[in-house]
């Protein structure tokens, strides 16, 4: 077997970082929180909702219940640094590269496509809307897409490549999909609507004298269900909250989250119309509270969009045969159902706000511009001013803290988070949870992030790899050394991950002798389609390569060999990744394996690269 093709990634590895190091300007410097800082994003904007850009440290001055702080770091994150498109040379099939022109201190975007509490209707213009924005995307702009139905789902990891973006909305699993909590034909989507069920029950009972007794039961029971339904999304929405979050705590500096939904009421209040007022009554206060804590804590910014656009009540929708309306003893009941129809739309539109204003983000409601929402969603939270400070009270009770931020210039708006729950920073974790303090989400561990299902492609080294099936058989069992999830099952098919790693991006100590101790890691990772962690494979080396070793490798780089398995079963993604011991400093890529599942299995074996002791 010819081993060109390693040799020519060799080389692809030594010339991908000439070609990045044709960006000019010194790399931005990333602040990494610790315990003792609070971190608040600032979004500053003129009276047409255009970035400010320019403005100093001392142009800000915070406040924290009312008592000035001193300000640690400053800095300003803008959209508008250049980033130059960079053609690189086509890959062998199985190749690839974790090489992005994406600066790597730019502000992370997340499309929320929120089925759950958008009506089926309004789904494929969302859809239709996005496509058109990443049509004029800016270059370098970076997205993730998730949505979200009874859970979670990942959609499409973080990438610039709009390509991969628009085949991810056209993708089945972003096809509209109904909910089982909205579009409920027994009580209607929302009053006004026509409602099968009630219609046939009045139809059947007539003037019947038990009609009276036996429809309002019927409606309170409708109403019930409605406000169970109410609940139930909220609930669903609020979990999905909280694990995006916890997701994105992970990632350093400022996530943007663009939800489209209808949202959902987090308080339903008593209905007089029924025959018990107070059996609808429902709350999610706290565990608003909670989530949207959580969020601005991971300085995670929400920008709400209603998906729904400019809404018509219902009741003057042609669609509805307002039959309700012509009823014998209901002379009120339209006026009723259009005051229902506007309390709940401002109940969830007021939810939007206040989680946009609680995380930092703006809410966009009563527009069809769907995708200038999108635009400047993305433009707000890709400018901004990252201010922190250490605390004057170090007193950590579980308190609630205002914070107050003021520019010198008057008529600006300032969008930032608005305070934080000062728990203690050094309380105990528990039940495995990361440790979201006040100050600070999850400790940044570059590894761990590096490998995350989804996440976006780190290149401070910068690496390539081929990935091929080892043989044309299935095994029963795992490769060794592999380290599996307990619930796996095979059988397995066996995948050989070759890595060809630019030296000079790995920091190789020297010794005065002119040897070089170097200390890598080498990670290949399986998920299933939903984020669950399958199979690890998880090794390295540390080694002293004596001088003329250590010439040879600047030239050729470092190639590894690694074996992992993947289950035959399933739809399944490769996260790949190489760690610098000594810096943290990490590279990663991810690819499905179905790009690689068909290739020709290799016939042989090329071994690691052995250290060479000096």
């Amino acid at each position: 077997m010819s081993h060109s093709w390693l040799r020519s990634m060799a080389a692809s590895a030594l010339c991908l970082p000439l070609i990045a190091t044709g960006q000019t300007g010194e790399p931005a410097t990333t602040i990494r929180t610790n315990t003792n800082l609070v971190v608040v994003d600032v979004v500053v904007s003129d009276t047409h909702h255009n970035p400010v850009h320019g403005l100093k440290a001392s142009d800000f001055s915070l406040l924290e219940d009312n008592h000035e702080q001193t300000l640690k770091n400053f800095e300003e994150h803008s959209s508008t640094t250049p980033v130059h498109p960079i053609t690189l040379p086509k890959m062998e099939p199985g190749v690839y590269t974790n090489y992005t022109p994406a600066p790597d201190n730019g502000a992370l975007n997340v499309l929320l496509l929120d089925t759950l509490n958008t009506p089926m209707k309004d789904q494929p213009t969302v859809r239709d809307e996005v496509l058109k924005y990443l049509k004029e995307a800016p270059s370098g702009t970076r997205l993730a897409i998730f949505g979200l139905n009874m859970q979670l789902h990942l959609l499409q990891g973080f990438t610039s490549d709009p390509e991969v973006l628009r085949a991810a909305i056209n993708s089945k699993k972003a096809a509209a999909k109904g909910s089982p909590l909205f579009d409920n034909a027994m009580t209607g989507d929302a009053e006004g609507a026509d409602n099968p069920a009630l219609e046939m029950a009045t139809d059947a009972l007539g003037n019947s004298p038990d009609s009276a007794g036996i429809l309002a039961n019927l409606q309170q029971f409708m109403a019930e269900q409605q406000s169970f339904q109410f609940q139930m999304r909220a609930r669903y929405t609020l979990d999905a909250f909280d694990q995006l979050g916890r997701y994105l705590s992970r990632l350093p500096g400022r996530k943007n989250v663009i939800w489209f939904s209808g949202a959902f009421p987090f308080n339903i209040s008593p209905d007089p119309d029924l025959q018990n007022p107070f059996g609808v009554m429902a709350s999610a206060e706290d565990e608003f509270r909670q989530t949207v804590s959580l969020l601005a804590r991971s300085q995670v910014a929400v920008y709400p969009i209603d998906a729904r656009g400019l809404m018509v009540a219902p009741m003057y929708d042609a669609s509805n045969s307002g039959r309700k309306y012509a009823r014998p003893g209901s002379p009120n009941a339209f006026s009723k159902d259009l005051q229902k129809f506007d309390q709940r739309t401002e109940a969830e539109h007021s939810t939007m706000d206040q989680m946009a204003e609680a995380t930092g983000g703006r809410s966009f409601v009563n527009t069809n511009g769907l995708k200038e929402a999108v635009a400047k969603a993305i433009e707000a939270g890709s400018n901004y001013y990252t201010l922190t400070y250490s605390p004057t009270n170090s007193v950590w009770k579980g308190d609630y803290r205002k914070i107050q931020v003021k520019l010198a210039e008057q008529g600006l708006t300032l969008s930032y988070r608005r305070g934080y729950y000062a728990d203690d920073p050094q309380a105990p974790v528990h039940h495995g949870e990361p440790n979201l303090t006040t100050k600070d989400a999850v400790p940044y561990n570059p590894g761990r992030t590096a490998m995350m299902r989804g996440g976006p492609t780190p290149s401070e080294i910068l690496f390539d790899v081929r990935v091929a099936p080892s043989a044309s058989t299935v095994e029963p069992d795992l490769a060794p050394g592999n380290q599996g999830n307990p619930k796996l099952k095979g059988p397995y098919r066996r995948f050989t991950v070759f890595y060809a790693v630019r030296t000079n991006d790995l920091q190789c100590n020297a010794t005065p002798d002119g040897a070089h101790h170097c200390s890598v890691a080498f990670l290949a990772f399986v998920y299933d389609a939903d984020g669950v962690l399958l199979n690890q494979q998880t090794n390295g080396f540390k080694a002293s390569f004596n001088a003329e070793r250590y010439a040879v490798l600047l030239r050729t780089g470092i190639t590894y060999r690694q074996e992992v398995s993947v289950p035959v079963r399933g739809e399944s993604f490769l996260r790949i990744g190489v760690q610098d011991l000594e810096t943290q400093r990490v590279g990663a890529l991810e690819l499905p394996v179905a790009a690689v599942a068909r290739l020709k299995p290799l016939a042989q074996q090329i071994p690691a690269a052995a250290p060479v002791a000096k």
